[in-house]
Protein backbone atom coordinates (compact mmCIF):
# COMPACT_ATOMS: atom_id res chain seq x y z
CA UNK A 1 0.00 0.00 0.00
CA UNK A 2 1.49 3.60 -0.83
CA UNK A 3 2.28 6.14 1.88
CA UNK A 4 2.78 9.64 1.95
CA UNK A 5 5.62 11.21 4.12
CA UNK A 6 3.96 14.76 5.21
CA UNK A 7 5.85 17.46 6.95
CA UNK A 8 3.96 19.78 8.56
CA UNK A 9 5.88 22.94 9.74
CA UNK A 10 8.68 20.63 12.15
CA UNK A 11 6.63 17.45 12.61
CA UNK A 12 6.31 14.17 10.18
CA UNK A 13 3.29 11.88 9.21
CA UNK A 14 2.76 8.89 7.24
CA UNK A 15 -0.54 9.07 6.00
CA UNK A 16 -1.93 6.07 3.83
CA UNK A 17 -3.68 6.63 0.09
CA UNK A 18 -6.81 4.97 0.87
CA UNK A 19 -7.04 7.09 3.73
CA UNK A 20 -6.79 10.17 1.84
CA UNK A 21 -8.77 8.63 -1.04
CA UNK A 22 -11.44 8.18 1.05
CA UNK A 23 -11.67 12.10 2.85
CA UNK A 24 -14.72 13.70 3.52
CA UNK A 25 -14.08 16.72 2.06
CA UNK A 26 -16.33 19.00 -0.66
CA UNK A 27 -14.79 21.74 -2.56
CA UNK A 28 -16.74 25.10 -1.69
CA UNK A 29 -14.95 27.46 -4.33
CA UNK A 30 -11.76 27.94 -6.48
CA UNK A 31 -9.30 26.39 -2.84
CA UNK A 32 -11.63 26.60 -0.71
CA UNK A 33 -12.68 23.12 1.03
CA UNK A 34 -14.79 21.66 3.49
CA UNK A 35 -13.87 18.62 5.27
CA UNK A 36 -15.18 16.56 7.70
CA UNK A 37 -12.98 14.15 9.87
CA UNK A 38 -14.37 12.43 13.45
CA UNK A 39 -17.85 14.46 13.25
CA UNK A 40 -15.34 17.21 13.49
CA UNK A 41 -15.82 20.38 10.33
CA UNK A 42 -13.23 21.74 8.93
CA UNK A 43 -13.11 24.99 6.70
CA UNK A 44 -9.48 24.56 4.34
CA UNK A 45 -8.08 27.05 2.43
CA UNK A 46 -5.28 26.31 -0.06
CA UNK A 47 -3.33 29.52 -0.18
CA UNK A 48 -0.42 28.27 -2.37
CA UNK A 49 0.86 25.26 -3.94
CA UNK A 50 4.22 24.34 -6.08
CA UNK A 51 3.90 21.54 -8.12
CA UNK A 52 7.32 20.84 -8.60
CA UNK A 53 8.50 21.03 -4.91
CA UNK A 54 5.31 19.22 -4.10
CA UNK A 55 4.92 22.29 -1.26
CA UNK A 56 1.40 23.45 -0.19
CA UNK A 57 0.39 26.44 2.01
CA UNK A 58 -2.96 25.57 3.72
CA UNK A 59 -5.37 27.51 6.16
CA UNK A 60 -7.38 24.99 8.29
CA UNK A 61 -9.91 26.87 10.41
CA UNK A 62 -7.79 30.08 10.36
CA UNK A 63 -3.97 28.40 11.36
CA UNK A 64 -1.38 28.43 8.09
CA UNK A 65 0.40 25.11 7.67
CA UNK A 66 2.93 24.89 5.60
CA UNK A 67 3.47 21.52 4.15
CA UNK A 68 5.78 19.30 2.40
CA UNK A 69 4.57 15.98 0.40
CA UNK A 70 6.79 12.91 -0.84
CA UNK A 71 5.10 9.82 -2.17
CA UNK A 72 6.41 6.50 -2.27
CA UNK A 73 8.44 7.24 -5.48
CA UNK A 74 10.01 10.23 -3.79
CA UNK A 75 11.09 8.36 -0.61
CA UNK A 76 12.78 5.49 -2.40
CA UNK A 77 14.30 8.18 -4.58
CA UNK A 78 15.77 9.45 -1.27
CA UNK A 79 16.95 6.01 0.07
CA UNK A 80 18.44 4.93 -2.55
CA UNK A 81 20.46 8.62 -3.04
CA UNK A 82 19.30 9.37 -6.45
CA UNK A 83 18.97 13.18 -5.77
CA UNK A 84 22.75 13.15 -5.53
CA UNK A 85 22.53 15.03 -9.72
CA UNK A 86 24.16 18.55 -7.82
CA UNK A 87 27.26 16.25 -8.38
CA UNK A 88 26.90 16.64 -12.11
CA UNK A 89 29.32 19.08 -13.90
CA UNK A 90 27.07 21.74 -15.57
CA UNK A 91 27.98 20.79 -19.14
CA UNK A 92 25.54 17.62 -18.82
CA UNK A 93 22.67 16.71 -17.67
CA UNK A 94 22.42 12.82 -17.36
CA UNK A 95 19.10 10.76 -17.11
CA UNK A 96 18.89 9.95 -12.79
CA UNK A 97 16.80 6.74 -13.97
CA UNK A 98 15.35 4.92 -16.95
CA UNK A 99 12.44 6.14 -18.49
CA UNK A 100 10.60 7.78 -21.42
CA UNK A 101 11.07 11.63 -22.49
CA UNK A 102 7.41 13.06 -22.18
CA UNK A 103 8.69 16.63 -22.73
CA UNK A 104 11.47 18.50 -23.81
CA UNK A 105 10.98 22.08 -22.27
CA UNK A 106 13.57 24.13 -23.21
CA UNK A 107 15.48 24.57 -26.73
CA UNK A 108 19.22 25.08 -27.82
CA UNK A 109 20.81 27.85 -27.22
CA UNK A 110 18.04 28.74 -24.75
CA UNK A 111 19.89 30.43 -21.35
CA UNK A 112 18.87 28.90 -17.55
CA UNK A 113 19.10 29.49 -14.63
CA UNK A 114 19.77 26.99 -11.93
CA UNK A 115 16.11 25.09 -11.19
CA UNK A 116 15.10 25.69 -14.51
CA UNK A 117 12.28 22.87 -15.63
CA UNK A 118 14.40 21.09 -18.43
CA UNK A 119 12.65 18.09 -19.26
CA UNK A 120 10.15 15.55 -18.36
CA UNK A 121 10.53 12.27 -17.48
CA UNK A 122 8.32 9.31 -16.92
CA UNK A 123 9.54 6.39 -14.92
CA UNK A 124 7.89 4.07 -12.14
CA UNK A 125 4.33 5.44 -13.42
CA UNK A 126 5.24 9.15 -12.17
CA UNK A 127 6.08 12.27 -14.03
CA UNK A 128 9.48 14.11 -12.61
CA UNK A 129 10.99 16.91 -14.10
CA UNK A 130 14.58 17.64 -14.43
CA UNK A 131 15.99 20.56 -13.42
CA UNK A 132 19.06 22.76 -14.15
CA UNK A 133 20.88 22.34 -11.59
CA UNK A 134 23.28 25.70 -12.29
CA UNK A 135 23.11 28.13 -14.91
CA UNK A 136 23.92 27.87 -18.44
CA UNK A 137 22.82 27.95 -21.85
CA UNK A 138 21.41 24.59 -23.60
CA UNK A 139 24.24 23.97 -26.32
CA UNK A 140 22.78 20.30 -27.22
CA UNK A 141 19.55 18.42 -27.08
CA UNK A 142 20.18 14.32 -26.91
CA UNK A 143 17.08 13.03 -27.26
CA UNK A 144 13.52 13.38 -28.51
CA UNK A 145 10.03 13.59 -27.17
CA UNK A 146 8.82 9.83 -26.59
CA UNK A 147 12.52 8.58 -26.70
CA UNK A 148 13.87 6.14 -23.74
CA UNK A 149 16.22 6.81 -21.98
CA UNK A 150 18.93 4.43 -19.40
CA UNK A 151 20.19 5.70 -16.26
CA UNK A 152 22.94 8.13 -16.85
CA UNK A 153 22.42 8.39 -20.10
CA UNK A 154 23.13 12.06 -22.10
CA UNK A 155 19.83 14.04 -22.25
CA UNK A 156 21.07 17.55 -22.27
CA UNK A 157 24.45 19.02 -23.05
CA UNK A 158 25.12 22.68 -21.46
CA UNK A 159 27.23 25.14 -22.08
Amino acid sequence: MENYLIRIDDKEIIVNKKEVTQLDMVKVGNSNFHLLQDNKGYQVNLLDIDYLKKTLKVSVNGATYHLEIEDEYDQQVQKMGLLAMASQKLNSVKAPMPGLIIDILVKEGQVVSEDTPLVVLSAMKMENVILAQGDGMVKHIAIAKNDTVEKGQLIIEME
